[in-house]
């Protein structure tokens, strides 16, 4: 039922991990881990992380409803794991954190190599583009005359970098919690794709950014944990090109802006598979904001905004068709499969 899933996901992985191998043997570099070693090798790693999507789901729920009575929790334990954590769930939660953790890596990898591959930038012409949608003026400036640059500045701060704790919780949430198997598929296939066409677009169209090209253009801006973390990348790139650091990624590119691309996914993800109004709205609104933070921050021009933008819509309607949905005018169906679930995740 999922074979063209199983496909696109698998055959994404493969083909974005043989490039970063490809590009690395060809610059003479060693693939780094981008997320450092707590959890220990990779090959380690993986196993941890199914492992704790499984735990995620069982204890807090086991706790809850045994009401702490050690005497119920393991028939509320068995009868979770003979009706939810099914063979095809496994292979969904299981494939879908192997497929992305390779593809998301390997993008790391990529984007690191990029200033050693391709010397060209195209700051310049952005920045033109963007002064001349704003009839001559900064598009950031504007922004800090309009919202100030004292409490939105850390408000923005703030929504800007939720953005990291939200690409693995919303993965995990669509694998483990989706009553229906292809929504989980869909999302995670739609992820991959994303972040490869991401990649893509930073080879196509290599810039640093205003914030790096133009730092002149920001420095009214308070300190906040967004302006900590672009001054962490800018030092790091900087030691990387000049080859004091091994063993780390460079994670400075703009265009497009991949921020914008999975905070809108998950929006349409939300809007077209879950219940709840109240998580509608909270999503569209962290994307419309998230949008504003990028401008805001200098971390992208406007033209990298539109093709986050557009490669989000494309990722949403190519995972939706891998995984069997039906894009229809007014309403949108998809596979029958469910599984009993505590925390809904399905379409109204």
């Amino acid at each position: 039922m999922y074979r063209r899933a199983y496909v696109l996901l698998v055959g994404n992985a493969v083909l974005m991990g043989s490039l970063a191998v490809i590009v690395a043997a060809v610059l003479n570099k060693k693939l780094a881990d981008p997320e450092g070693s707590f959890l220990g090798p990779s090959w380690a790693r993986l196993p941890i992380l199914l492992g704790a999507a499984i735990l995620l789901d069982l204890l807090p729920r086991t706790l809850w409803l045994s009401r702490l009575h050690p005497m119920a929790m393991p028939g509320i334990l068995i009868h979770r794991l003979r009706t939810h954590w099914t063979r095809e769930r496994l292979t969904l939660v299981a494939l879908g954190i192997v497929c992305f953790y390779v593809v998301y890596v390997s993008y790391r990898n990529l984007k690191s190599f990029l200033p050693e591959v391709i010397h060209t930038k195209y700051d310049r012409e952005l920045h033109l583009i963007d002064r001349a949608l704003f009839f001559g003026h900064e598009p950031a400036s504007v922004l800090h005359d309009i919202l100030g640059t004292g409490f939105m500045a850390y408000f923005l701060s703030y929504v800007y970098l939720w953005f990291l704790p939200l690409v693995p919780l919303a993965l995990t949430a669509w694998l483990v919690w989706s009553r229906n198997l292809s929504y989980g598929y869909w999302f995670a296939t739609s992820q991959c794709i994303a972040w490869t066409l991401g990649t893509a677009s930073y080879y196509a169209l290599p810039t640093l950014g205003p914030g790096f090209e133009y730092v002149e253009k920001f420095t009214d801006l308070p300190t906040t944990p967004t302006s900590e973390l672009m001054d962490a990348l800018a030092n790091g790139r900087h030691q990387i090109l000049w080859g004091s650091v091994d063993g780390a990624v460079q994670s400075v590119a703009g265009f497009a802006s991949l921020h914008c691309a999975i905070t809108l996914l998950v929006a349409l993800m939300i809007q077209a598979t879950v219940r709840s109004q109240i998580l509608k709205i909270v999503f569209w609104i962290n994307f419309s904001v998230t949008v504003v933070a990028t401008i805001y921050f200098g971390w992208h021009y406007i033209a990298d905004d539109v093709a986050g933008v557009m490669i989000a819509f494309i990722s949403f309607y190519v995972g939706g068709v891998a995984s069997g949905q039906k894009f229809e005018r007014r309403s949108l169906s998809s596979h029958p499969t469910t599984t009993t679930s505590a925390v809904p995740v399905d379409r109204d």
